[in-house]
């Protein structure tokens, strides 16, 4: 399994509240980058996967929206947000 609850509850702890902080948009964006980039690596090696494909596409679009939400709110941290976690904008 390539996200263990160890590596999650890492994740909400670095970029939420605490372990336990699961709603915080911070967290939901570094957990999704995350996927997103363990999902990238797999298409590099598997091109048919399709599902897989599309799985990335959407979970792409469900981050754009939350860092949407995000620049909306407070665009400061927004900038922030997207330097420390290396995304492209």
């Amino acid at each position: 399994m390539y996200l263990a609850p160890e590596k999650k509850a890492e994740i909400f702890s670095k970029y939420g509240k605490s372990a336990n902080d699961t709603g915080n948009t911070d967290a939901q964006i570094a957990l999704f980058t995350y996927r997103i980039n363990h999902l990238t690596e797999h298409l590099k090696n598997n091109r048919h996967d399709y599902n897989t494909e599309r799985s990335l596409v959407k979970l792409v679009g469900k981050r754009r929206s939350l860092l949407d939400y995000k620049m909306k709110k407070d665009i400061v941290a927004y900038r922030e947000l997207i330097k420390e976690l290396g995304i492209r904008k």
